[in-house]
């Protein structure tokens, strides 16, 4: 009888197997084992070869389903594949092992080895459970979330559907999983904007925020979907997802655009009032005393600069951002139109930078420019021929709003300490600002600087 590894396999390529092996008698006594089947166990040879496999690690092995199958194994020739046995080891612990065994003729009479080889899948199937329990757990959290939530594999196909997405939607879990995600529905969701953020969110690791989608949906009607998206993953496994959330943004979408509505309106109502209020002055400024028609003007500028700014909020749909370069070229067009006649000689031109200013600020910088464009049209320009500039730009962690003009020179104006001039430096302090003049014989030119705070978001 054969009793070393070597009479039946050669011990080199036995000890290459990654797999832990034995070889066996008819009785099921272990005549040798390899160096995996050593390490794997933390078994010694001499407490190894020699014994009955039931003997094994403190009787670990001695389960009947094992002797029945080995047996068989020994009596009928039979070839056992992955036969899975799941047990504690006392040094080692849990373990699940798949149990592949063959009998090995010899020649002669002798009833023959058995080679049994050991696979310990422990981990894999552990890791298997642990990950089944993990979804488990995550489709428990999802279907408790009010939100539709979808989970999609990376070619945006539906793997998991939350209980609220099959509820608003009226489908079956069965009419979503496995489908593409641009495939639900009547194509609601066939979108190219929606399909090429999502492509992004795996490979780049972007995120989804707030993207707005508005059809029409069965038995829903029309809808507003804000849609949030993110990458699912776990460290140290490949396998990523992506988790879809649709938040139904149709009320506050629809209000909103309510209010946008009700402020375009209202600002357009304030600006015709004001322009009503206008008219009334004209009326004023021709049956009054010539001491009194200056004032007649100035307050009538003040008024039409008060209605440029209600203009552009009615033209924006909402009391949102004001546009500086639309609202001055609108003050500037007001000035035009009350002080200059059509043949005039003096121009207003305005140069900035693609900025917006919150609302509330913007009447104090309107009413600022009107006040310094005015006086520079009443005072700068005795030969009625020159140019007024309005600038506003950015510098560093300030704004600069400038008025400036080629006319004279501040010893042809006003003395500065006129009821306008007296707003204007109001105007500027309760905006946090600074006022500055610089005036020469070839102009004069009037910086604001402003704090960045007055910017819209």
């Amino acid at each position: 009888m054969a009793n070393s590894l070597n009479d039946i396999l050669p011990q080199d390529i036995i000890d290459t197997s990654r797999d832990a092996l034995l070889i066996l008698s008819a009785d099921l006594t272990v005549l040798a084992a390899n160096r995996s089947f050593y390490t794997s166990f933390r078994s010694a040879p001499g407490d190894t070869i020699g014994h009955r496999l039931y003997d094994l690690n403190d009787g670990c092995w001695n389960i009947s389903a094992i002797k029945q199958l080995l047996e068989e194994v020994v009596g009928v020739n039979a070839i056992v594949e992955a036969f899975e046995i799941d047990t504690v080891f006392p040094q080692l612990g849990r373990r699940i092992l798949l149990l592949n065994a063959r009998k090995v003729h010899d020649d002669g009479n002798q009833p023959g080895h058995l080679i049994l080889a050991i696979d310990d899948v422990t981990d894999v199937r552990l890791a298997k459970i642990e990950a089944e329990r993990n979804w488990i757990l995550a489709q428990s959290i999802v279907d408790t979330v009010r939100d539709p939530l979808l989970i999609l594999e990376y070619d945006m196909s539906v793997v998991f559907a939350s209980r609220s997405f099959l509820t608003m939607f009226g489908v079956e879990a069965h009419q979503v999983v496995g489908r593409q995600l641009n495939a639900l529905g009547d194509g609601q969701w066939n979108v190219v904007a929606l399909s090429e953020l999502l492509e992004r969110v795996l490979p780049y690791d972007e995120h989804v925020e707030g993207l707005l989608l508005e059809d029409d949906f069965a038995g829903l009607g029309r809808r507003v979907f804000k849609i949030n998206a993110r990458k699912l993953f776990r460290p140290g496994n490949h396998v990523t997802r992506l988790l879809v959330a649709f938040e139904d943004g149709t009320e506050a979408v629809i209000l909103d655009r309510h209010r946008d509505i009700l402020a375009a309106e209202l600002a357009h109502r304030i600006k015709n009032s004001l322009q009503i209020i206008s008219s009334f002055v004209s009326h004023e400024i021709r049956r009054a005393a010539e001491p009194c028609v200056g004032g007649y003007h100035a307050m009538q500028a003040r008024i039409r600069a008060v209605a440029e700014l209600y203009d552009v909020i009615a033209q924006s749909s909402a009391f949102g951002p004001v546009n500086m370069d639309t609202y001055l070229r609108g003050i500037s067009s007001t000035i035009r139109k009350s002080l200059l006649d059509q043949n005039s000689e003096i121009t207003i031109s305005t140069k900035t930078e693609p900025l917006s200013i919150l609302p509330d600020h913007a009447l104090s910088i309107g009413l600022i420019v009107n006040e310094l464009a005015t006086n520079a049209v009443k005072y700068a320009f005795p030969s009625e021929l020159g140019e007024i500039n309005l600038g506003f730009q950015r510098r560093d962690d300030e704004l600069i709003l400038t008025v400036s003009d080629n006319g004279i020179g501040f010893s042809g104006k006003s003395d500065g300490t006129g009821l306008g001039t007296r707003f204007v430096k109001a105007f500027v302090k309760q905006l946090g600002g600074t006022l500055a003049t610089l005036t020469s014989s070839n102009g004069t030119t009037f910086t604001v600087r402003l704090p960045l705070s007055i910017l819209a978001p």
